[in-house]
């Protein structure tokens, strides 16, 4: 505001009303100092930690399909596996995927300590891949392939909201694609013996999970490395974000109440159903060296044929979720990848010419841009507390990959090489995701409104709503009226 502006309004509203004025122009934006401190921080965060999670979700991605792998290199074979046994044992692993994320998700919240916790999910699930390479039969894979659900369950979600707790909204979509990559980039890995496969992969694992617990810092009022000064900023900038404190209420009990508000609130269910659709529809990923080998080449070219779709994915990946940071927008760069892949599961289904069907694999894998920018919507359309906000990252995570459970038997031998039943069931899922966007934008419009009429310091608040605010009041360092007008001008992101 211009100082003659501020003059004038002096002469009218007296000394007082500056004062506040200036104090909630404070509360509600980071001094020019700490917006120094601030990039200082933000470039620490994404040296240590971004590095750190983008590599062991690399290798989550790899030993959990290293099964697709292996498939490849024999191990139907020497399994004698027969019928449907090869897909029980791809579907086993979300059956335990999905009953351990949401306890998993509220018990690292609870825990305060997501190095310890994280990093020992990361040498337990290294440690199983590893022994999967003995095993001799289907019960065996079956068994294995279910514990290693049961222990990598926690990163994912885990993970997500990890985040959630050092960047703001405008920040989450960039780095939810980076650390997404990961998972593209071992897409396009080689492939060796799968015996082999399992035992390198899951003793790297097993190193990186002891760096995490060691390396990995917890959240940033912990974090030994970040000065008072940063410490301060970085949970300031948070505060500022989401118009309170990013903290939830003393007890275990917090952790049910927050999961008791992450179920009430209609847009977990449209959100997880968004994301199971999408699951859904990219179910081709675990089929993907066997879609490739349908273009008539040899084992060794369809492999290395894999690769440049992913590469291009991970590039236009990390600019689309720039692009949806910068402008603020999640709507938008969450529906159009949805004709796009429309358009290359048609093409798969109806040539058989090279060039048209390697195409429509670049277009496939455009529904990965979708998955970063989903999970950033998540967090900004639910920012608080922070229990709600771990049960439904773990719930909607959970669910979506439930899908995991039925796509593999869409895509059986019978269908021939253009798989019309699978990628048809693809386009249904697409579809049905832009609708669950559309809902979910319309229904953060509407709670824009409400907040928007809110805003009036006249109306009356609970006892819980006073108990954050003191929280928030008591980080920031002003009194309750303060904290109250940090609140004005708070938005969903669209």
């Amino acid at each position: 505001m211009a100082p003659d502006i501020i003059l004038k309004d002096s002469a009218i509203l007296g000394d007082k009303a500056v004062a506040a004025h200036e104090e909630q122009m404070h509360a509600a934006t980071l001094t020019p100092a700490e917006k120094g401190i601030e990039k200082k921080l933000r470039l620490k965060i994404d040296l240590l930690i971004m590095p750190m999670v983008i590599l062991v979700y690399l290798m989550n991605y790899i030993d959990r399909n290293n099964y697709a792998a292996a498939r490849l290199q024999g191990l139907e074979e020497d399994l004698n596996l027969t019928g449907d046994e090869y897909q029980v044992g791809l579907s086993i692993l979300f059956v335990a995927y999905v009953l351990m994320q949401v306890p998993s998700n509220l018990l690292l919240n609870y825990s305060g300590r997501p190095s310890l916790y994280l990093g020992g999910c990361t040498v337990a699930w290294g440690l199983i891949s590893a022994v999967t390479s003995q095993v001799q039969s289907y019960g065996g894979i079956v068994a294995c392939r279910f514990v290693l659900g049961l222990v990598e369950a926690p990163f994912f979600a885990g993970v997500v909201f990890y985040l959630s707790k050092w960047y703001t909204k405008e920040e989450l979509s960039l780095r939810m694609s980076i650390f997404y990559c990961g998972s593209l980039i071992s897409g396009a890995r080689g492939m060796s013996a799968w015996q082999w496969l399992y035992i390198l992969e899951g003793s790297i694992t097993v190193l990186l999970g002891l760096i995490v617990c060691v390396a990995l810092p917890d959240f940033p009022g912990t974090w030994k490395g970040l000065s008072p000064e940063m410490q301060r900023v970085a949970n300031r900038r948070l505060a500022i974000d989401a118009a309170e404190i990013d903290v939830d209420e003393a007890g275990a009990m917090s952790q049910l109440y927050g999961m008791k508000l992450a179920f009430l609130d209609p847009k977990t269910y449209i959100l997880a159903v968004a994301y199971h659709a999408i699951n859904g529809a990219a179910g081709f990923q675990n089929f993907f060296p066997t879609l490739t080998a349908t273009l008539g080449y040899s084992h060794t070219v369809s492999l290395l044929l894999v690769a440049p779709p992913y590469i291009f994915i991970v590039v236009w990946s990390l600019g689309h979720s720039y692009l949806s940071d910068r402008l603020a927008n999640r709507f938008w760069f969450f529906v159009y990848p949805v004709p796009l892949t429309i358009v290359g599961f048609v093409i798969f289904m109806t040539t058989d010419s090279f060039g048209p069907r390697y195409f429509s694999f670049f277009l496939m894998n455009m529904i990965f841009a979708m998955v970063g920018t989903c999970y950033a919507w998540i967090s900004s359309a639910i920012p608080r507390p922070p229990a709600k906000r771990a049960a439904t990252l773990a719930f909607i995570n959970s669910f979506g990959s439930a899908a995991g459970t039925w796509t593999p038997f869409t895509y059986y031998k019978s269908q021939g090489n253009h798989y019309p039943v699978a990628l048809g069931i693809c386009i249904a899922m697409q579809v049905l995701a832009g609708i669950c966007g559309l809902l979910l934008r319309l229904i953060l419009a509407r709670d824009n409104r409400r907040l928007a009429r809110l805003e009036n310091e006249d109306v009356q608040l609970n006892e819980r709503e006073l108990a954050r605010l003191h929280k928030t009041a008591e980080v920031e360092g002003i009194d309750l009226a303060a904290a109250r007008r940090l609140q004005k001008g708070y938005r969903y992101m669209l």
